[in-house]
């Protein structure tokens, strides 16, 4: 078995890989070629924070996952991470457990490659003005998703906290983004001047004001993961003129804010254009002109884990990358 850390994946995989790796595994998925049971999510309330559990397997190429991650965002007054993860990679051909990996970095690069082929066939096509509300951890992927299908010419960021604000704009730049960047201190002024939003937080409360939403904008929502979070708000959801969801399951169990809309009558489930997988396979139609306003939600699924996960440990492989260790 294998055991890779998160600088040893850095090393061999990026988002190119994981754009190509998240879109076959969702063809596969459509092509009923994956298992993809409900992850089932600890919460203690206590400390604001949770543990998932997200099995998967890959019936055509036979690998099995399961990636067990913990959120705890309180963590991050303590000088911790927020959010930590490992990912068991098994054979399903005779058992073996094949790798454990660092599962931090690969849940904001299988996220921020969900968001690139939501944007990829959701957002105009000369969309330049992208807007990213938190700047945590998770929006850094968010932003390269993004940017791997859109020339993106500029780039607003709102944080509560400017000073984290401007330290992911330096990221940005040190990553080579030569987009300009401009901390905003207003967030419906910066909603209202853009083209593709990218929401990343944690809030239980809508980030922004749906009405100030210009046509054609296309948003990414992929902060909030539970019933009680909803960073979007349902002016939004209402605006929206097709509303794609990364698994609808998970979706009806999981995002706040379409659950509350759902509950309120104003909207419901069955107004869900589809799932992320019938629209990079062509099953259901992505935009469709330049006035519409569209919306991405996702709140995770095994089998996004699992499709990194395989690309990482091919590479390893390849890379001959890795610390051996025998279980037995």
């Amino acid at each position: 078995m294998i055991l890779l850390n998160e600088k040893q994946i850095k090393s061999i995989y990026k988002m190119e890989d994981a754009l190509k790796d998240v879109e076959e595994m969702l063809i596969a998925k459509q092509e009923n070629k994956v298992l993809a049971p409900i992850r089932t999510v600890l919460e203690f309330p206590e400390k604001n924070a949770s543990s998932l559990y997200m099995p998967s397997a890959d019936l055509e190429h036979h690998f099995a996952s399961v990636k067990v991650v913990t959120i705890f965002p309180n963590n991050s007054a303590k000088g911790l991470p927020t959010t930590q993860g490992i990912i068991v990679l098994t054979s399903t051909e005779n058992g073996e457990h094949l790798a454990v990996m660092n599962a931090s970095y690969l849940t904001r690069l299988r996220t921020g490659a969900m968001t690139g082929l939501a944007t990829k066939k959701l957002a105009k096509q000369d969309a330049k003005v992208l807007t990213i509300v938190g700047t945590g951890r998770m929006a850094f992927e968010q932003a390269l998703g993004v940017m791997a299908v859109r020339k993106i010419e500029k780039i607003l960021l709102f944080n509560r906290s400017k000073e984290k604000a401007f330290q992911f704009k330096q990221q940005l730049v040190g990553h080579g983004v030569t987009a300009s960047i401009e901390l905003v201190d207003d967030v419906n002024e910066a909603v209202s001047k853009s083209e593709i939003i990218c929401c990343a937080t944690n809030s239980t409360t809508p980030v922004f004001n749906g009405k100030y939403l210009k046509s054609g904008v296309h948003i990414n929502g992929v902060g909030s993961y539970l019933p009680h979070m909803c960073e979007i708000d349902r002016t939004t959801i209402l605006r929206a003129s097709k509303i794609v969801v990364d698994d609808l399951e998970g979706i009806m169990e999981e995002a706040g804010e379409l659950i509350d809309a759902n509950n309120s009558g104003e909207w419901s489930f069955e107004d869900v254009h589809g799932e992320l997988e019938l629209l990079v396979s062509g099953k259901i139609a992505p935009r469709e002109s330049e006035d519409e306003i569209t919306f991405f939600k996702s709140v995770g699924a095994s089998y996004y884990d699992l499709a990194v996960a395989k690309g990482v440990y091919y590479k390893a492989l390849e890379h001959r990358i890795g610390t051996i260790i025998d279980l037995m």
